[in-house]
């Protein structure tokens, strides 16, 4: 047990937390305090850790997974990391660059922004170019980076595990909003004959859920605004 004397904050705890933890051991699983889980999230981490353990193609099991309309495989595999829920290896972490500016300009410089951005439907880029000018204090999106340059896999539920509370306007960098809800799943998580390749089905179903969100806010800010302008 690690106690600190003061708030490092949300980017330098995690990053100082998961750094120290795996000096001393090889896996880690971080939650953070406004993340309530089912009861087969640490069976499904656990299994996934010792399943891909050396397999390098493999940096992260995360245990969070969007409430899309597509029915997703059992678990699956998409480019980058995550941070609702995850585990990782020592391996995973060394690949960790907190250097934001770097990791934007080799984003640049290999043209892979589109495909960052889930071919324009989620601004990630912006989120990290917001991180280096000091706009937010997100260790996530430079873990995602850091992943997604490295070619490397994160493995998810095809059911979510996770669900984060903070979205209830409680989470640092969380707005109040219900389109990240989910129902906890039920039921485990089968790992047997997972592909560790991309998923065609699982990023087709990001990017609409990305661009359905968009739709949703755009629809509640309207709203937001004749309801503001009919008050006047």
């Amino acid at each position: 047990m690690i106690h600190r004397d003061k708030n490092f904050g949300l980017a330098e705890s995690i990053i100082q937390g998961v750094t120290e933890v795996l000096k001393e051991s090889e896996k880690v699983i971080v939650l953070e305090d406004d993340m309530v889980v089912s009861p087969y999230f640490l069976e499904y981490m656990n299994e996934a850790l010792e399943q891909f353990v050396d397999d390098n193609r493999v940096i992260s099991v995360h245990g969070y997974v969007y409430p899309v309309d597509i029915k997703l495989p059992e678990a699956f595999f998409l480019p980058g990391a995550d941070c609702w829920g995850w585990a990782t290896w020592r391996r995973g972490w060394e690949i960790f660059n907190p250097n934001g500016q770097y990791l934007l300009d080799e984003l640049v410089r290999r043209h892979l922004i589109q495909e960052f951005d889930y071919n324009g439907e989620y601004p990630f880029s912006n989120m990290l170019k917001a991180q280096i000018k000091g706009g937010n204090d997100s260790w996530a999106i430079r873990w995602y980076a850091s992943a997604f340059l490295a070619g490397k896999l994160t493995l998810y539920p095809g059911r979510s595990l996770v669900h984060n509370t903070g979205n209830d306007g409680s989470g640092t960098h969380c707005g109040a909003s219900d389109i990240m809800d989910i129902k906890l799943s039920e039921t485990k998580i089968n790992l047997n004959n997972i592909a560790v390749e991309s998923s065609r089905i699982g990023r087709e179903a990001f990017e609409i859920f990305f661009r359905q969100s968009k739709k949703s806010l755009l629809h509640r800010l309207l709203e937001r605004a004749r309801y503001l302008f009919r008050k006047k």
